[in-house]
């Protein structure tokens, strides 16, 4: 980006184009300052005649004069820089990853595998809010502190699986503690738990609800999502003896729980009962807790004006050589 900081001045330019139209119209009928009898002696002296060196002189110095002009108009380059407020949020995801997960309800794939892929799409969803993550069966632990490095959370959720943990019941209490536990000290204008499950809390020394008021007290708001069909869905059993084979498992969601603890922190409750149900559940609550971003724009501009003043002085210096050097005169 370039401007002028004083563009009137580049009207001197004409001045100097009136320079050179008199210099090339009329310079050379100025009167010689000596009269000779005969010229042939002068010519001799004067060696080999160049017509181009007359227009020399005035083209350098018509171009100092502009380097000058341009100067004093003061040419600014200028470089746009962005500086980005956000309104910060820290989101915390709490997965469940029992063994009822392993339902594959979510064909082909189980309930498990289905959200990773549509909490994996969330995250690369976000842009400036730090996100954590969090997973519960008959413990909960952290998988991942707060971070903005999307591609280390991305790794970690890849590599949750049913199993981590004691898979054979549900602390759903413990899991919104945990991830209650990680905003704790976090200063966003908004902290957000998004508790996914598909069972009910039948584990844990902490239960749903005191764990939602402890929230609650903190300024947490959590989202909750049911996974699964009302019906259930096939469970894959490894039997050494007989291989694997399938048992149809009901669905033994808490919903009204996860309503009461959605309601409680200022949250909503979500049903998912397809993989596409999932993902807008999901993209709804990006939606909601969309990060509001004021740009500010600033441009930085660096004076051009000495450069040019330096190359003057050069076009000047050229001048005098080549009238000292090319430009003979004869007394």
């Amino acid at each position: 980006m370039l401007r002028f900081a004083n563009p009137a001045l580049l009207a001197l330019l004409g001045l100097v184009g009136l320079y050179l139209f008199v210099e090339f119209r009329f310079g050379r009928t100025r009167r010689p300052s000596l009269r000779y009898s005969a010229v042939e002696a002068v010519k001799a002296a004067a060696g080999r005649s160049f017509p181009w060196k007359r227009y020399v002189k005035p083209v350098l110095r018509a171009l100092a004069l502009t380097f000058i002009v341009f100067a004093l108009a003061r040419p600014q380059a200028g470089s746009g820089t962005e500086s980005v407020l956000t309104e910060g949020i820290d989101i915390v995801l709490a997965i469940d990853v029992s063994g009822s997960m392993k339902a594959e309800d979510f064909k082909p794939k189980n309930r498990l595998a289905v959200a990773k892929d549509v909490v994996a799409d969330f995250i690369r969803g976000r842009t400036t809010d730090r996100v954590g993550m969090v997973v519960f069966a008959a413990q909960s632990f952290t998988q991942c502190p707060l971070t903005l490095d999307y591609n280390v959370l991305l790794e970690l959720l890849e590599s949750v699986e049913i199993g981590m943990i004691d898979e054979r019941s549900t602390a759903l209490g413990m899991g919104i503690a945990t991830a209650a536990n990680r905003l704790r000290e976090s200063d966003a204008d908004s902290k957000v738990i998004i508790l996914l499950t598909d069972g009910r809390n039948n584990a844990g020394e902490i239960d749903p609800t005191t764990a939602a008021e402890a929230a609650q007290a903190l300024g947490v708001k959590i989202y909750t999502i049911g996974a699964g069909t009302p019906e259930g869905g096939p469970v894959p059993v490894d039997d050494p003896i007989w291989g694997r084979r399938y048992i149809d498992v009901e669905s033994d969601l808490d919903e009204d729980m996860l309503k009461e603890i959605a309601a409680l922190t200022g949250g909503l409750y979500f049903r998912a009962k397809t993989e596409g149900m999932l993902a807008e559940v999901y993209r709804r609550i990006g939606e909601l807790e969309k990060t509001k971003i004021e740009v500010k724009h600033f441009t930085t501009y660096t004076e051009l004006a000495q450069r040019l003043i330096l190359l003057g002085l050069i076009a000047l210096l050229i001048e005098l050589l080549v009238d000292a050097v090319l430009i003979r005169r004869v007394p």
